[in-house]
C-alpha cells in the first residue's frame, strides 16, 4: 500500500482554482492548465494518505468498482504507467468522471470516518491527464471480428462505454447520435469551464481508431425507424438518457423568457466553441433566476455569470443542507451537505426553502418577476412570507422525468415502468428480444459514473447474447442499490 503513515503526516489538499476575476472572463476550465496538471505537484503526497484499511469501503461507494487503493499506491510509488492500466481496467473515461462525478467513493473512504477522506477523485483525474500527456492512451482495436453488428442509440457516457466495450470485443458497432457531433450531454450539456470538449474529442478519435462508427445528425425513431434498426443489426442498445425535463406548471408559465436549462446550456456551449446560434438565449444585462439547486443549476449559474447577467438568484425548495454529516446519513453513505461549486464561488445568491407561486409578466408578454413564498419542512407555504423578485430570464433546472417516449420507444414498444423508465431484466434486456437498455433511460436520472458502469455491464450482457459467453467485465447488475442514487 501507500505510505502506512501518510494519513498521519499529511492533511487533505486539493488543487487551487484560477482567480475568480480571471476565469469568469473566459470559458476555459477553472483550473490553471487543467486540473490534472494543477494537481501534479501535490498528488503523490495526497495518494500517500490512502490507508491499508483492510476492507476498502471506497469500492462500495464506486459503481465502477474502481481499484482505488491499488492506483493510489502506484501513484505514490511514481509508477504512472501501471496506475493508468489499473484505472482503465474499470473505467473507460476517467477524465470525464474525474471532472464531473460527485465522487461517492470519498464519503465511503475509511479515513473519512474521523478525518478528511483521501482525494480519490483528484488522484483519478491526475492519472488520466498525465497518461494523455505522456501519450500513454492508445487505441485498442480488436484482434478479430465476430461478424455481429450492434447499434448503440445515444452517445452520452452510457452509450460511449457500451460502444467501446463491444467494439473491443470484436463486434461491429455503430453509434447513432441526433446532434451534429457525438458526446451527448457531455458535449452540449456540460459547460466548457467545467470540462473542455477536447477531452471528449480525443476519446471519440480513439474509439474511431478502434473501429467504432459514429452516425451523427440521425435521430433514431425519426430519421431511421426502430424496425430498420432491428432488421439491420443483431442487437440494439438504448442509451438515450433521461432527457424529459421536469416543468413548473404555475400561473404565468407561458410567458416569454422562461426556458428549460437544456434549452439554454447547449446554445451557450456551442457559442463558447465558436459556433453561431441564431436567436440565442442570453443572460447579458438581465436579472436571472435559476429554479433548482443541483449541478445543472450551478452550470446555469456559471454560464450566466460569463454572459454578463446583472443579477443571479438560484432557488431551491429544499432546506439548506448542513456543514456536517447528518445523523441519518452515517458513513459510508453519501451525505447531503452544503457544497460550494466553482460557479458558486463566482457569484449569485442561493435561496433555500422557497417556492415559486407564479410568474409575473409585462405588457409584452415577457416575464418580469417571480412571486415567491417561503415553505416549511413539509414544503407548505408560510403565511406572510410572500415576496417578488425581478427576473427577465428564468431557467428551469429541476431535473428530468425520464426518457422521451414519443418516437423510438413507442416504435420499439418496449415495456415502461410507472416512472416512465425502460424496464429491463438482470441482463439489461428490455421486453423486446435483442434490444437492451443502459444508463438513465433504464434507471432514471443518475450520475455519470452510474452511466458508464451500466454501459460496461450492458455491453457484457450484449456480448453474451451474441456469442453465448463474455470476457467483458460487468461492474454492476441493474437491480443493485447504490449508496448514492
Amino acid at each position: 500500500m501507500a505510505d502506512p503513515k501518510g494519513f498521519l503526516k499529511h492533511g487533505r489538499e486539493v488543487a487551487g482554482r484560477r482567480p475568480v476575476d480571471e476565469r469568469v472572463k473566459d470559458w476555459d476550465e477553472v483550473y490553471p492548465g487543467g486540473i490534472g496538471r494543477a494537481l501534479l505537484p501535490i498528488i503523490q503526497t495526497q495518494a500517500s494518505r490512502c490507508m491499508d484499511c483492510g476492507i476498502p469501503f471506497c469500492h462500495s461507494g464506486c459503481p465502477l468498482g474502481n481499484l482505488i487503493p491499488e492506483w493510489n499506491d502506484l501513484v505514490y510509488r511514481d509508477d504512472w504507467d501501471s496506475a493508468i492500466e489499473r484505472l482503465h481496467a474499470t473505467n473507460n473515461f476517467p477524465e470525464f468522471t474525474g471532472r464531473l462525478c460527485p465522487a461517492p467513493c470519498e464519503p465511503a473512504c475509511v479515513l473519512g470516518i474521523n478525518q478528511d477522506p483521501v482525494t480519490i477523485k483528484n488522484v483519478e483525474v491526475a492519472i488520466i491527464d498525465r497518461a494523455w500527456d505522456d501519450r500513454n492512451v492508445k487505441p485498442q482495436p480488436p484482434e478479430w471480428l465476430s461478424g455481429k453488428t450492434v447499434a448503440v442509440i445515444g452517445s452520452g457516457p452510457a452509450g460511449l462505454a457500451a460502444a467501446q466495450q463491444l467494439t473491443r470485443a470484436g463486434h461491429t458497432v455503430a453509434v447513432y447520435e441526433r446532434d451534429d457531433k457525438p458526446g451527448g450531454l457531455l458535449r452540449y450539456g456540460i459547460p466548457e469551464f467545467k470540462m473542455e470538449k477536447s477531452h471528449v474529442d480525443r476519446r471519440i478519435e480513439q474509439m474511431r481508431s478502434e473501429g467504432t462508427v459514429f452516425r451523427t445528425g440521425i435521430e433514431a425513431g425519426v430519421d431511421i425507424a426502430a424496425r430498420s434498426l432491428k432488421d439491420r443489426y443483431d442487437a440494439v442498445v438504448l442509451a438515450i438518457g433521461a432527457c424529459e425535463p421536469r416543468d413548473l406548471p404555475v400561473p404565468g408559465r407561458e410567458l416569454g423568457g422562461i426556458h428549460q436549462a437544456m434549452e439554454f446550456l447547449p446554445q451557450a456551449n456551442r457559442v463558447a466553441l465558436g459556433e453561431q446560434v441564431e436567436g440565442q438565449i442570453v443572460a447579458e444585462g438581465k436579472d436571472v433566476v435559476i429554479i433548482g439547486g443541483g449541478d445543472t443549476g450551478a452550470d446555469c449559474l456559471g454560464t450566466s455569470i460569463r454572459q454578463g447577467a446583472r443579477s443571479i438568484t438560484q432557488l431551491e425548495i429544499m432546506p439548506r443542507p448542513g456543514e456536517e454529516r447528518p445523523e441519518g446519513q452515517p458513513w459510508p453513505t453519501y451525505p447531503m451537505l452544503f457544497r460550494v461549486s466553482s460557479a458558486h464561488e463566482e457569484g449569485g445568491d442561493r435561496v433555500y426553502s422557497i417556492s415559486t407561486q407564479q410568474f409575473l409578466g409585462d405588457e409584452d408578454g415577457q416575464v418580469r418577476a417571480l412571486q415567491l413564498v417561503e415553505v416549511d419542512a413539509g414544503f407548505q407555504p408560510i403565511e406572510g412570507t410572500e415576496r417578488e423578485i425581478p427576473a427577465q430570464l428564468v431557467l428551469l433546472a429541476m431535473g428530468f422525468l425520464g426518457p422521451q417516449q414519443p418516437g423510438l420507444l413507442e416504435q420499439f414498444e418496449v415495456e415502461l415502468d410507472q416512472r416512465g423508465n425502460v424496464v429491463r431484466d438482470s441482463a439489461y434486456a428490455t421486453s423486446v428480444d435483442g434490444v437492451f437498455v443502459a444508463g438513465d433511460a433504464g434507471r432514471g436520472q443518475s450520475l455519470i459514473v452510474w452511466a458508464i458502469a451500466e454501459g460496461r455491464s450492458a455491453a457484457a450482457a450484449v456480448d453474451r447474447f451474441l456469442t453465448g459467453s463474455t470476457a467483458l467485465p460487468a461492474p454492476i447488475p441493474p437491480t443493485a442499490r447504490p449508496l448514492m442514487a
